[in-house]
């Protein structure tokens, strides 16, 4: 991944971004991936911080208007890296973030149009808000996000993503047993 990173890094510097700004865009792109996955390797953050710079940059020439379902995606990693980072902080602000970037993402990425991706994004937005919802009292981003789960299973089924489809049936089991958690407690904390 680093020999990649310098890769991009040099690729970059030789296409010129008024000249090829999509191209450029790509490469941005590419090189936030490449960045967000040495950043989920280890434990610090300055490569994440960097993946999200690459993606932001990305999105300066990825327009929604010029290239819709890449501007989709981009926002879909930047969220990802978001949220990645987000997971690593003590507050919100982050995944809040991150939350923003899958909403966007999932304006472009349809059901009807790309399911699969609608699904994707639909199970990184409910990862967020479960983040969230355990860092919080209130328990409405954790039924938000059992919602979306829910949401994502109707692409990501079994017998066609099996591995998807475990992941998210996974994400949505813990989502579902923090809020029983949280209303039992509730519930207990009410009786006294």
């Amino acid at each position: 991944m680093k020999e990649a990173v310098a890769v991009y890094g040099a690729v970059l510097r030789a296409v010129a971004r008024k000249r090829a700004p999509l191209d450029w865009a790509m490469i941005q792109h590419n090189l936030g991936n490449a960045l967000r996955t040495l950043g989920e390797r280890d434990a610090g953050t300055a490569h994440l911080e960097k993946a999200i710079a690459a993606y932001r940059a990305a999105l300066e020439e990825r327009t929604r208007d010029r290239v819709p379902l890449d501007w989709a995606t981009t926002q879909n990693n930047l969220g990802i890296a978001l949220a990645t980072l987000g997971a690593r902080d003590v507050g919100t602000t982050r995944l809040e973030e991150a939350v923003a970037a899958f909403r966007l993402a999932l304006e472009q990425r349809n059901r009807e149009s790309v399911p699969l991706d609608w699904a994707n994004s639909l199970h990184n937005l409910g990862t967020a808000l479960a983040a969230i919802g355990k860092r919080e009292v209130d328990t409405a981003r954790l039924e938000e996000a059992v919602i979306v789960y829910r949401a994502a299973l109707q692409e990501r089924k079994r017998d066609r993503v099996p591995l998807d489809w475990a992941t998210t049936q996974n994400n949505l089991g813990a989502a579902l047993n923090a809020l029983g958690e949280r209303r039992s407690s509730n519930a207990l904390l009410a009786g006294c």
